[in-house]
């Protein structure tokens, strides 16, 4: 059963109409999803946007339909009844409902990640975590597998194939005899599923449509 809730795609701003007098109100607004732009209605874009809000929440993985829901009613921003514009945008692709601990190999197939932060290593006094931040800043840890998803799933052409190949370099370097748990795609899944709230909110990945 989907437990958490996530935004997909990039966001390409508002479009204005090239009209005299400038109109204030943007005609829609864009989110690229694979090779294409959805055009959202104010509405959808401010549930939409608000699904990025509350890094903390995301953390926790606290953030689902009903909180979605709860948050844009409390914001006084938007839809009367954000749950309609919430099964739209789930229809669309533009929300991802997933449950991090459940099969996520059909999900996974069908969505990239961009890393879009830098990363920072880890520490003399935390060698066991990853930096990921802006600017020199660090703003989340992360193990060393998500981390390495997390840098290298852009080069794959799917999550599911970045967490399988992962899966697949930490077993020849076991075969080689280096000092390295085992690790199946599936447990890789896990591990970036429960950190993709996380990653998305913070700045520090966006999730789109395989191309």
């Amino acid at each position: 059963m989907p437990t958490v809730i996530v935004p997909v795609g990039l966001n390409l701003g508002p479009s204005y109409r090239y009209v005299t007098p400038p109109d204030p109100e943007p005609e829609f607004y864009r989110v690229r999803l694979g090779q294409e732009y959805e055009q959202l209605s104010a509405d959808e874009f401010q549930v939409w946007g608000r699904a990025f809000l509350d890094p903390q929440r995301h953390a926790r993985l606290e953030i689902n339909r009903r909180t979605l829901r709860d948050d844009v009613l409390a914001a006084g921003k938007g839809p009367a009844e954000p749950m309609q514009v919430i099964d739209r945008l789930l229809e669309r692709g533009l929300l991802l409902e997933l449950d991090p601990n459940g099969s996520l190999e059909t999900a996974f197939r069908q969505l990239k990640l961009y890393p879009t932060a830098e990363g920072m290593g880890n520490t003399a006094d935390e060698p066991g975590w990853e930096r990921i931040g802006h600017n020199g800043q660090p703003l989340l840890k992360v193990s060393a597998t998500v981390y390495g998803i997390w840098a290298f799933s852009i080069t794959e052409e799917s999550l599911w194939a970045a967490c399988s190949g992962l899966a697949e370099d930490a077993e020849q370097g076991r075969a080689q005899g280096e000092d390295i748990d085992s690790l199946t795609p599936d447990e890789a899944a896990k591990a970036i599923a429960g950190n993709l709230p996380l990653l998305i909110s913070a700045g520090c990945a966006v999730l789109d449509k395989t191309l």
